[in-house]
Order: structure tokens, then C-alpha cells, then sequence
């Protein structure tokens, strides 16, 4: 079944291993950036770095709409025949982000909220990077939305580092 699943750092390579994604993408600050493991084409990685801050003046590498764009359209290159593997340092804020984000550009506009909710059924410790969220809310027209719906189900439990989370890509999400 395709699937994106968002594990911490400490779980990529257990999860390449266990369920043999296609592509990955990275969402490190820039110091901790990772090499491309083994199990996935260089050309399927997508390395951003960028601090987990939730306003750009707190720190160097806030995430901007740059990063939102490239995350967009790697998110579009990914055909959806293997999982995609996201992560960032725990697994909590800028990978559940990168993954809410890349759900809502697939299931189309008005189904944000239940996005959100599926991820928080999914991922009790989520809380998408706002930041992160409110460029994707821009890039994608949604009018708000996207930060709306993530701000109705709070910032979740809270973690040292997540667990690996399966979110398939099925219409019943």
C-alpha cells in the first residue's frame, strides 16, 4: 500500500530497512545534514536545512517558502509505488509538517481538517512546525486552512522523539 511514513533520525535506517522507501527527505539543520543512506538514489533524497523555529527571527535557517516549494515539488516527483520516508531530528514537528503538507497538495483543497485529525490519530506527539505550515497554506491557496487545522488539534503529547508513523495514502485516511 502507498504510504509516507515519518520516523525520528534515530529510526531511518531501521525503517529503510523494514519498509523500503523510494524516496526520503531530510529536514535537518544545516550542521546536522546526513548523507544519503544506503537504500535510496541520491537523486531520491531531499536534504533541507532549516531550523525547527515557529517565527524567522529566532533563528538562522527558519523555514521559508523556498523550502516549502522544493518540498512541494519533490513531494509531486514521488509516484507513490514505494513509501516515502520523512524525518527530522524527532519526528515530531518539521517532518509531521513535511508530511501533512505533502497529504494536503494530494488530496486537493477542503480536506485539511481532516487531514490534521487523521495525523493526530496517527501521531499523538505531532505538532507540524506552524512555520512551515503557513508557507505550504500560501503555496498551495488555501486560504488558511492548512494553519487552522493544524492549530484545532494542538501541539499534541509531549516527546524527546516520536515513533514511526504509517500514514497511508487512502481515501479514508
Amino acid at each position: 500500500m502507498p504510504m509516507i511514513l515519518v520516523t525520528p533520525l534515530s529510526q531511518v535506517e531501521t525503517t529503510i530497512r523494514r519498509h523500503k522507501p523510494s524516496h526520503l527527505m531530510t529536514l535537518l539543520s544545516p550542521g546536522h545534514m546526513i548523507e544519503t543512506p544506503a537504500g535510496i538514489r541520491p537523486a531520491n533524497h531531499l536534504k533541507l536545512g532549516l531550523n525547527d523555529v515557529v517565527a524567522t527571527d529566532l533563528a538562522d535557517d527558519p523555514p521559508n517558502a523556498k523550502h516549502v516549494d522544493e518540498l512541494i515539488r519533490f513531494g509531486r516527483s514521488w509516484d507513490a509505488a514505494s513509501p516515502l520516508l520523512i524525518h527530522c531530528w524527532a519526528g515530531v514537528s518539521r517532518s509531521t509538517a513535511a508530511a501533512y503538507i505533502i497529504l494536503c497538495d494530494r488530496f486537493g483543497p477542503f480536506r485539511e481538517k481532516e487531514i490534521a485529525k487523521s495525523l493526530r490519530a496517527r501521531a499523538p506527539h505531532a505538532y507540524p512546525n506552524p512555520l512551515l505550515v503557513e508557507y505550504a497554506d500560501k503555496a498551495l491557496g488555501r486560504n488558511g486552512r492548512m494553519s487552522m487545522a493544524v492549530d484545532s488539534i494542538g501541539r499534541g503529547t509531549i516527546v524527546a522523539e516520536g515513533e514511526i508513523v504509517e500514514l497511508p495514502l487512502s481515501d479514508e485516511l
